[in-house]
């Protein structure tokens, strides 16, 4: 019924066309290996395998797929060890169905989406084998507010800190997170912390 329900929503992303779908893992990972279609969205839990297997086997041999992982088991190790394997996103299936949308979107166009009510800790380390990070699109001034962000500062703590208006500050939060391709903190902080910009 879930998959249903995701078929029906990306039904509505323009220019999305669904090309393939799987009940069972294997099936679906032989499907991506041979035709290599732009992008996987995966459930974490099948009942052949495991969705992660299938996303590091899918990043290993099409690194251009963008992934898209989907999960009503969320922890609080999971948003680092998906990153960590290159996923591009991560909805949980708690969250409104919107959420699938907006995380299509997002990842189509290059950006990272992470979604869930389970927030990492902070300080949680990367996995071993983490991947390089990536280059960072950001100005000296963005990524200085991006870093004050990512440790929980608000835009007024942030403007008076830097000695900016705060409707500076929000113009810089907006501009990186477009940038970044990220809508919430949570996901831009995990991205700093992915990027370097911010210590693990």
């Amino acid at each position: 019924m879930f998959r249903q329900l995701i078929l029906l929503t990306l039904g509505k992303v323009k220019g999305v066309q669904v090309v393939a779908e799987f009940g069972l893992g294997l099936p679906g990972l032989e499907y991506c290996l041979k035709e290599k279609p732009d992008m996987l969205v995966v459930d974490l839990m099948l009942p052949d395998t495991n969705g992660l297997d299938i996303a590091r086997e899918v990043r290993r041999a099409v690194p251009d797929m963008k992934i898209l992982v989907i999960t009503a088991h969320p922890s609080e190790r999971l948003p680092s060890d998906l990153m960590a394997l290159g996923v591009n996103g991560y909805v949980d299936k708690t969250e409104p169905i919107e959420y699938v949308l907006s995380a299509v979107e997002t990842v189509r166009a290059g950006g990272m989406f992470f979604a869930s009510r389970v927030r990492a800790k902070s300080g949680a380390p990367l996995p071993a084998g983490a991947k390089r990070p990536l280059d960072v699109p950001l100005t000296d001034r963005e990524q200085e507010i991006a870093r004050l962000v990512a440790a929980g500062q608000m835009s007024k703590e942030i403007a008076a800190k830097l000695n900016l208006s705060v409707r500076t500050v929000e113009k810089h939060r907006a501009n990186i997170m477009e940038k970044v391709g990220v809508r919430e903190v949570a996901s831009l902080t995990r991205w700093c912390i992915q990027v370097g910009l911010v210590d693990n």
